[in-house]
């Protein structure tokens, strides 16, 4: 097991990420924050480091699994024997065209379950429980949709319906989906195709560099330059802290550990705010 961070640092950091992000919680009793960044840039393996460092936050991993067998759903838990309809993540890879619509609104559901779970009895336990998402239901419109409608690969009727389902579920919710703050993992398109390759995730082996390329663009003008149009007020005032992780953090304890000071930095002009 690699080390965790000195114990001085995690204080720190459980004491700071609230004035981080702000003084008032909204949506309920927990910070909740999600994690961004392009396909293979590391997000995994950063929210692994989080974990094991600060064990009482509550962290919720990006549903692949839901997308790679997508079964129906019920009231009674789902098992291996449930019918499986296929591979979406695969199916949207090998024809975007056809599938695009398809998997974007599944994974938009799929994002929007994971911000509506209740927070664990442990965490209600902590003194200022802290969530972490593997990527939002706001990425999933202004960076993967978007993108794919650009591309072509949603229709103009397809993109039109998709934003006002989007913008109707997150206004029925309200506060229950609204997030504190973005941490923002930024990586070269290079760096992230290396880590793709690396991975060797099969749905993912005909991915090129242009498509990273344009989703890295897609996530700098939203979270860094900010000039993607938004259309929820929570979000366009949510804080955005950008983390450099070209370096390979992986198996480096002193990077990991560089990695949580600027996570528990309580300088707010660390981060960038939506105006």
């Amino acid at each position: 097991m690699r080390p965790l961070l000195p114990l001085r640092l995690r204080r720190a950091a459980a004491a700071g990420l609230p004035r981080c992000f702000g003084m008032a919680r909204r949506g309920g009793p927990a910070w909740r924050l999600s994690i961004e960044g392009n396909i293979a840039v590391g997000k995994s393996t950063f929210l692994r480091v989080l974990g094991k460092t600060f064990p009482e936050w509550q962290m919720a991993t990006e549903p692949v699994a839901k997308w790679q067998k997508v079964q129906a759903s019920s009231t009674r838990e789902q098992t291996s024997s449930s019918p499986n309809f296929g591979n979406l993540l695969q199916m949207v890879y090998q024809e975007p065209s056809r599938w695009s619509y398809t998997f974007q609104t599944y994974s938009c559901m799929s994002r929007l379950k994971a911000q509506l779970e209740p927070l664990s009895e442990k965490l209600l336990k902590t003194r200022d429980p802290v969530q972490i998402f593997e990527r939002s239901v706001y990425s999933d419109r202004y960076i993967f949709a978007k993108n794919l409608f650009e591309l072509g690969h949603l229709t103009e009727i397809e993109w039109t319906i998709y934003q006002d389902l989007h913008t109707f579920l997150l206004q029925e919710f309200g506060d229950r989906t609204a997030l504190h703050g973005f941490l923002y993992l930024q990586a070269t398109p290079e760096k992230c195709l290396e880590r793709l390759h690396r991975r060797g995730r099969p749905e993912e082996k005909a991915i090129q560099l242009e498509y990273l390329e344009q989703l890295h663009t897609q996530h700098e003008n939203w979270l860094v330059k900010k000039t993607t149009k938004v259309h929820f007020e929570n979000l366009r005032n949510a804080p955005v802290l950008v983390l450099n992780v070209n370096h390979d953090f992986e198996d480096d304890p002193a990077e990991q550990e560089e990695l949580m000071r600027k996570v528990s930095s309580v300088d707010t002009s660390s981060f960038l705010l939506f105006m």
